[in-house]
């Protein structure tokens, strides 16, 4: 592996897995690090490299790294082996050891899951959007269909935008009421009409709900530590063209 490559884990997940930040990738300029993208409008044949990092370091090969079109949807595939393409998606579930799943991130919550005993994992990109659709319950019954149990799986949020970072407006708050009044409690004010949406504590609060066994978040805040990760926000607020990708991965 790469030595230069950072990779974040839990305790909670026995199967080989890692929320990768930027360090130790190819990519340059806006890009600098581990720009797994292929999406942005980074060098193709870069991402490529460092797509094929991150396979290394998760014991692969590049064909085994797979992953899929994401849309902000609730739609979750099970998978057994490479992908001819990429379906639209926003999780992937497998019971096949040595495909690696993946989800791409840029302060969008990353979820892994893992049910030991049935040897079954998943992987979730869960935005707002994604977890208000149900994202997160789609990737459980997916896991389910494989031979999972919910009150076995063990679930971890990775590199998110934490709450004092995720400023919104009061459209954006209508949308959780006329959903849920109960998730009112995830909003925090803010300055003027804008309030702050704890977007870690809100998907945490899903899964729970949903039965999972164990369901935690690393605690990293993407829009914080930009030496770190990248964050969609922080190069919206920068005026930046583009911003890069993370990647998280899980295997059995």
């Amino acid at each position: 592996m790469p030595s230069t490559l950072e990779i974040i884990t839990s305790p909670a997940l026995t199967c080989r897995h890692g929320f990768f930040t930027r360090k130790g990738g190819a990519s340059s300029g806006i890009f600098a690090g581990l720009n797994c993208g292929a999406g942005s409008s980074d060098q193709a044949e870069i991402v490529a490299i460092n797509r094929a990092r991150v396979a290394e370091a998760m014991g692969v090969a590049p064909s085994a790294l797979v992953g899929v079109h994401q849309v902000h949807s609730a739609r979750a595939v099970a998978v057994a082996g490479p992908l001819s393409h990429r379906p639209e998606a926003d999780a992937l579930v497998t019971a096949t050891p040595g495909v690696l799943l993946s989800v791409l991130t840029a302060d969008c919550q990353p979820v892994l899951f893992h049910d030991a005993k049935a040897q079954v994992i998943g992987a979730a990109h869960a935005g707002w959007r994604g977890a208000v659709n149900g994202v997160l319950e789609a990737t459980l019954d997916a896991m389910e269909s494989l031979g999972a149990r919910r009150s076995a799986i063990q679930a971890v949020i990775g590199p998110s935008i934490s709450q004092a970072a995720y400023e919104v407006g009061p459209e954006f708050l209508d949308r959780f009421r006329s959903e849920d009044p109960d998730s009112l409690r995830f909003f925090a004010n803010g300055t003027g009409d804008r309030m702050l949406f704890d977007l870690p504590g809100y998907g945490l609060a899903r899964l729970r709900a949903a039965g999972v066994g164990h369901a935690e978040w690393t605690g990293h805040c993407t829009y914080r530590d930009p030496e770190r990760f990248y964050s969609f926000r922080r190069t919206t607020h920068a005026g930046e063209v583009d911003y890069g990708r993370l990647i998280s991965t899980i295997r059995l």
